[in-house]
Parts: structure tokens; C-alpha cells; sequence
């Protein structure tokens, strides 16, 4: 009888919490535009390049034209449709932000949340480790690491950013996690004697989810820019097609910052990234009423 009891107050607060997403949605239209955005990108990083070719064909006949209806952002100097090759190199530039997120993530959050409640020796030691990491320098690692792999595989790339990027976030969850050690709630679990793991995984970690999803989304954007920078400046291979390699192309290649006709071959991946980042954003800004009571009742 309890078990069903308890059943049912868990459906109610599922939809009860589901209904107030879809209200703080509708509240501005901006927001519901952020999930239709992020949705979008998401749809055309897992299917968009299913409906293209491995390797696009060129025309010669159309190289490097000004935008068209037949080719709305124009063509590369390989004669090859622009719009589909931000398509097509979209797969990799979200499928390596997506990994770098969770491992910075995951890793970022497990240290900060374990250092930070208990405290004492292994506090210590976890937040050495982790300034140390903080100064170790990433763009001459990725200089040394490119000579090694291609990074044609964004599974790669993901995780050497993730690697390299969960210092700061085990800092920030470590000094949400020593502002929370110290509440009731905190408190009565410990005086139950409840195990260590018992009160991380069911207390805090709840109890910082909201700031650790907001994380995650922001994450997602400085991946974005770690590895299109990188692509753009020449540091890694051109392995792969991809919206960095775009916009080195299109400025050295093109010459798109004198020739006009080539400009919609570096404001494509422009837009790209500055239409992921607006989604994200306008995500972020709805999650914080979201998990906020007091700016609900405002």
C-alpha cells in the first residue's frame, strides 16, 4: 500500500514539474525559440548528414559563386553547396561538445561534490590535483596531442577538451557543495548515520542539479569555440570537414574578407554558432526560473 502511495506522489510531481516547464516556456515565446533552436541543431547533427554524400561532390563550374536560390549561402572554392557543408560538419562540432560536456561535466561535479563534503585530507589533496590541472596550459597539450592523433574522430576531441576542462567546474560545485554541507537537511541525514554516498547521491546531488544542467548547456558553447578556434587557426589537421575548417577556408582560401562573393561561405558557420549560442542561452535563462521558486511567483 505505501509502495503505491509513494508511486503515485512521484507521478504527481512528475507532471506537476512537467506542467511548470511548459508554463515558464510559454511565458516568453524567446524561450520556446531556445528549445526549438536546440532541438533543430540536434536534429541536424543526427540526421542531416544522412542525407548527403560522404564526401560532397564539387562543380566546377560553380566555385566559390555568390549566394542563390540554388545555393542560399553560396558555394566553396571547391564548387561544393555551403549550407550543406555546414550540415554535414555539424555531426562533428556537436557530437565533441556533447562529449566534452559530460566528461567535464561528470568529472568536474564527482570531485567537487566528494571534495567538498568531506572536507579534511581528501579535500586536500582533490583540490591540489585540481590546481594543478587549472595550470596546465591547453593550447600547447593540443599542439603536442595533434602530433599524435588526427582528431578525425570527435569522440577524440571531446575527450581531450572534456580532460582538460573539468578543473573549474569541480572548483564551482566544491563551493556550492560547502555552502549546502551545513543546511538542516545535511545536517539530520549525518545525525541518521545514512552513508556517505547515501547523502552525495540523494541530498546534495538533487539539491545541485539545477546548477550542474546549467553547467553542462554553457559547457556545450566553450567546446564550440575551443575546437572551431583551434580548426580555424591550423593548429589541428584537416581531417575532418567541419565549421572551423569553414571558416579558415573561407578567409584564407576564399578570401572572404575581401571578395563579397565568397562572404556567405564564412557568415554560414557564423550564423551556426551564433544561433547554437542563442539557444543555449535562451535555455539557460528559462532553467533558472525553472528551478527557481522565487522567480516563479515574480
Amino acid at each position: 500500500m505505501s509502495a503505491m502511495v509513494l508511486e503515485n506522489t512521484s507521478a504527481t510531481m512528475r507532471r506537476n514539474f512537467w506542467r511548470g516547464v511548459w508554463r515558464v516556456l510559454k511565458r516568453k515565446p524567446s524561450r520556446m525559440a531556445g528549445v526549438v533552436i536546440i532541438a533543430g541543431f540536434a536534429f541536424m547533427g543526427v540526421f542531416g548528414p544522412m542525407f548527403y554524400p560522404d564526401h560532397l561532390p564539387g562543380d566546377p563550374n560553380a566555385i566559390t559563386q555568390p549566394p542563390s536560390w540554388g545555393h542560399w549561402f553560396g558555394t566553396d572554392p571547391q564548387g561544393r553547396d555551403v549550407l550543406a557543408l555546414v550540415i554535414t560538419g555539424s555531426r562533428y562540432v556537436l557530437l565533441s561538445a556533447a562529449v566534452t560536456a559530460v566528461i567535464t561535466v561528470v568529472l568536474g561535479t564527482a570531485l567537487g561534490l566528494f571534495s567538498g563534503f568531506k572536507r579534511g585530507r581528501w579535500d586536500t589533496v582533490l583540490m591540489r590535483v585540481t590546481d594543478m590541472k587549472l595550470t596546465i596550459p591547453g593550447l600547447p597539450l593540443l599542439l603536442v596531442l595533434a602530433t599524435v592523433w588526427k582528431f578525425s574522430d570527435p569522440i577524440q576531441m571531446g575527450l581531450v577538451l572534456g580532460l582538460l576542462g573539468w578543473g573549474g567546474v569541480a572548483r564551482a560545485v566544491r563551493a556550492q557543495t560547502l555552502s549546502l554541507r551545513e543546511r538542516g537537511f545535511i545536517e539530520a541525514a549525518r545525525g541518521l548515520g545514512l552513508p556517505t554516498t547515501h547523502i552525495i547521491g540523494k541530498e546534495l546531488l538533487p539539491s545541485m542539479a539545477p546548477y550542474i544542467a546549467m553547467n553542462m548547456l554553457i559547457t556545450v558553447t566553450g567546446a564550440v569555440y575551443a575546437q572551431v578556434g583551434l580548426f580555424f587557426l591550423g593548429v589541428l589537421p584537416y581531417e575532418s570537414d567541419n565549421w572551423g575548417v569553414m571558416l579558415n577556408l573561407a578567409v584564407f582560401q576564399a578570401g572572404a574578407m575581401i571578395q563579397p562573393y565568397a562572404l556567405g561561405y564564412l557568415l554560414a558557420p557564423l550564423l551556426a554558432i551564433l544561433l547554437l549560442t542563442l539557444g543555449i542561452v535562451l535555455v539557460v535563462d528559462a532553467m533558472d526560473e525553472i528551478f527557481n521558486p522565487r522567480l516563479r511567483e515574480e
